[in-house]
């Protein structure tokens, strides 16, 4: 038992797999009991990465942990010191960077800590940034090989080089011209404003920035949706040109990988599961993701 006060939980997300699978839908890719409980607990899981962002904010946060510059810096927690401190800006765009390096499990933040601290000499904030990106590309052009870490396991194709095609400067840029120069806060209104009380779909489908695919932008999405900096929440696990959670809706509900069943209609038995689930498309896709690399024997993923 890997984390007891939650057995209810498991035991309940358990229940309610077989059941649906023998009443409403059946789901050939948990038929074996040890591939139904492996679900359960990456589901469970996933439920707790969401509680770990709620539990971040509960507390005041002090400047050291949002001080790149500081031993004491920690990703997660600066944002809600931004949070707090009403800084949307900030926070937003440390978002963007926590995105855009993503965390691997050996070097955690390093990387990000690195390039937002200016190796030690200052802080690459948004201000500055969006004042004048060019600035910083030039300073990361000079300085990428004194770098430390490196990207996170969804980030793998990132570079630094300055002469490479997803190179951070252009990645940036983009992000900055797709903002504006009216600022996060305005921006997300105006998201509001045109695609109504939950703009997720609109900010996924506008968001115009080099190298931030399907996954890149669910993820910034989702992070902006935790910290509660704009209202949003996937109502699909959009599966059109993902990778991990789309083989993992497809084991599901066909028993293999690799169906010839579409984004559509896998995404149409999803939405009937978490209607007797109810635990949101983002811990659905999280789960799906993580339980197809290993779908007979449960592994803790926190890279």
């Amino acid at each position: 038992m890997r984390w007891p006060k939650r057995e209810v939980e498991r035991l309940r997300i358990a229940r309610i797999l077989e059941e649906h699978s023998a009443k409403k839908q059946r789901l050939p890719g948990i038929q074996d009991p040890a591939a139904r409980e492996t679900l359960a607990t990456q589901i469970v899981a996933s439920l707790r990465r969401e509680d770990y962002y709620r539990l971040v904010q509960t507390k005041r946060i002090s400047a050291a942990r949002a001080d790149p510059n500081n031993d004491a810096f920690d990703a997660e927690r600066a944002v809600t010191y931004h949070v707090q401190r009403d800084d949307v800006d900030e926070a937003a765009w440390l978002i963007f960077l926590m995105t855009h390096f993503a965390r691997p499990a050996d070097t955690g933040w390093l990387r990000l800590r690195d390039v937002y601290g200016r190796l030690g000499t200052g802080i690459w904030d948004w201000r500055t940034v969006s004042a004048d990106p060019a600035i910083f590309a030039e300073w990361l052009a000079a300085h990428w090989r004194e770098v430390g870490g490196k990207f996170g396991n969804h980030r793998k194709y990132e570079s630094l080089r300055p002469d490479a095609a997803r190179n951070m400067g252009r990645v940036v840029s983009d992000y900055i011209c797709w903002i504006g120069g009216r600022g996060h806060a305005t921006f997300f209104a105006d998201a509001v404003a045109r695609g109504g009380n939950d703009p997720f779909d609109l900010l996924y489908r506008e968001m115009a920035v080099t190298s931030f695919g399907r996954l890149a932008k669910f993820d910034y999405l989702m992070l902006l949706s935790r910290y509660g900096l704009v209202a949003i929440a996937p109502h699909s696990a959009y599966l059109h040109g993902a990778t991990g959670p789309r083989s993992g809706a497809s084991l599901l509900f066909t028993g293999e990988a690799e169906s010839a069943s579409s984004a559509n209609n896998l995404q149409r038995m999803l939405d009937a599961l978490d209607a007797d689930l109810g635990v949101g498309m983002a811990v659905l896709e999280d789960a799906l993701c993580n339980w197809q690399k290993q779908p007979m024997r449960f592994i803790h993923y926190t890279g």
